[in-house]
C-alpha cells in the first residue's frame, strides 16, 4: 500500500511548489517555469501573484519583459490566458488546442458549420501578421471572406486554431490598453511546435502543483484522457495514498516539507491557480466562496492563507486618496493571525500602490510614505 500523506502534509508540499511558504529567490522567468506560468487573463490582479512570491519582486521588469517579448500572455491551460515564457508558449499551446476547440464547438459549432476552418485560420493569420487586432475587428475582416456568418463566431474560431499572444500595452504595469491579438509567430518570431509533449505535460504539472491526482491534472490543464500518461509515467513516479485513498502521484525529488512546517499569511489574486488546478481544492480550500455571499455573482473573490488554508476575502480600495483593505473572515481568527494578516496586508498595500506612485499609512497605522495614507480593517461580524 503506497505511503499516507495527510492533508495538512499535503497542503505544504503544494505551497512549497507554489512558492507560498517563502518568497523565493528565483529570477522572474524561472519561476514562471516553476509555476507554468499564471493564469493572467485579467490586465493585472497577476502581478500580485508573483509578489506573494518573489522576494524583492519588480512589476516593472515583469512589464518590461512583456513589451521586450521574452514573455507573453496567451491562451492555454483551460483556454484561458496565462503569462508564461515564449519557450513554454512554444510547446504548451498546440498541447491545448483541443480545449480551445472544444469550447469554440460548445458555443459556436451551429455558426461555424460549412466554414473550411484550415481557410479561416490562414486567412486570420494574413491579417494578424499586418499588425494587432481587437477580436471585433478580426471578426469584421473575416466576414469579407464569410458575409453569411457571425463575425464573433469566426474569431473565436481563429482563437482556437492559432496561438495568439495578446500584446501590450494591454496587461503593462501602470499602464492600459486595448485588448489586441497577433499571432505567436508574428510577435516572437517562433512558431508553436508540432509534436504533442504529454509527458512533459505532466511531469510540469507536478513539478508545481503536485502531488496530484489524475483528475486533478486535468482540472488545471482542461485535457482529458490523462491517465494513460501517469500510467506511462507510473514507474518514474513516486505514489501516495491520501486520507480519503486516492492515489496521488508525485515527482521522486520534489519538495515535500513536514506538516509543521511555518505557512505564512499570503494574499491571493482573483485567478491564482492555487484555487483552479486541482479537482479537490481541500488541500488549501475547506468554505465555499458560495456559501459566502458569492453565489450566484460574476465576481471571483480573492482570498487569504491562513497557516496555508483560504481564510478570509480580501478587497482594497481607494477612497479619498487613502488606500482602504477590508479583510473578511471565515471563522474567528486569534490575535496573533489578525497581526499577520494586517502586516502582510500593509505590504501589498504598498505593493499596489506602486503603479500609481508610492502608498502609505495615516499615523498609528502601520509602516507609510508622507503624504500618502491606507488602512487594513476587518469586516464584522466574523462568522462563528
Amino acid at each position: 500500500m503506497p505511503p499516507l500523506i495527510t492533508r495538512r502534509a499535503l497542503n505544504r508540499a503544494y505551497l512549497a511548489r507554489q512558492l507560498l511558504l517563502e518568497r523565493s529567490e528565483l529570477p522572474l522567468e524561472d519561476a514562471l517555469v516553476r509555476l507554468v506560468g499564471l493564469q493572467a487573463q485579467t490586465p493585472h490582479t497577476w502581478y500580485l501573484g508573483l509578489w506573494s512570491r518573489l522576494h524583492a519582486y519588480d512589476p516593472y521588469a515583469t512589464a518590461a519583459a512583456l513589451r521586450e517579448r521574452r514573455l507573453v500572455r496567451i491562451s492555454l491551460m483551460r483556454s484561458t490566458l496565462h503569462l508564461v515564457t515564449v519557450d513554454d508558449a512554444v510547446w504548451l499551446r498546440p498541447l491545448h488546442e483541443p480545449v480551445m476547440e472544444r469550447t469554440v464547438k460548445g458555443s459556436f459549432g451551429k455558426k461555424l458549420v460549412g466554414v473550411d476552418r484550415p481557410e479561416l485560420a490562414e486567412r486570420a493569420g494574413k491579417l494578424l501578421e499586418d499588425g494587432a487586432m481587437s477580436f471585433a475587428a478580426l471578426g469584421k475582416a473575416l466576414a469579407g471572406t464569410w458575409p453569411d456568418r457571425e463575425p464573433g463566431a469566426l474569431a473565436q474560431a481563429a482563437r482556437a486554431s492559432l496561438p495568439l499572444v495578446q500584446v501590450p500595452p494591454r496587461g503593462l504595469w501602470g499602464e492600459s490598453g486595448a485588448v489586441a491579438h497577433t499571432t505567436l509567430q508574428a510577435w516572437t518570431g517562433r512558431a508553436a511546435a508540432a509534436e504533442a509533449r504529454r509527458e512533459e505535460l505532466v511531469l510540469r504539472y507536478l513539478a508545481g502543483f503536485g502531488p496530484a491526482t489524475v483528475k486533478d491534472a486535468q482540472t488545471w490543464s482542461g485535457l482529458t484522457r490523462l491517465a494513460e500518461v501517469f500510467e506511462t509515467l507510473r514507474p518514474r513516479l513516486t505514489v501516495l495514498r491520501g486520507e480519503e485513498g486516492q492515489e496521488l502521484f508525485d515527482l521522486p525529488d520534489a519538495p515535500r516539507p513536514g506538516a509543521d512546517v511555518h505557512a505564512p499569511v499570503r494574499f491571493l489574486y482573483d485567478y491564482d491557480n492555487v484555487l483552479l488546478s486541482h479537482a479537490d481544492r481541500t488541500r488549501v480550500q475547506q468554505v465555499d466562496f458560495a456559501d459566502q455571499g458569492f453565489a450566484g455573482t460574476m465576481e471571483h473573490p480573492c482570498a487569504v492563507l491562513v497557516d496555508g488554508m483560504v481564510a478570509a476575502t480580501w478587497r482594497a480600495r481607494t477612497e479619498r486618496g487613502a488606500s482602504v483593505l477590508t479583510v473578511r473572515p471565515f471563522r474567528t481568527l486569534t490575535a496573533s493571525e489578525r497581526d499577520d494578516i494586517r502586516a502582510e496586508g500593509y505590504r501589498m498595500l504598498g505593493f499596489l500602490g506602486t503603479a500609481a506612485g508610492p502608498v502609505g499609512t495615516r499615523a498609528g497605522s502601520g509602516p507609510g510614505a508622507a503624504g500618502t495614507s491606507c488602512d487594513v480593517v476587518f469586516a464584522a461580524p466574523e462568522p462563528g
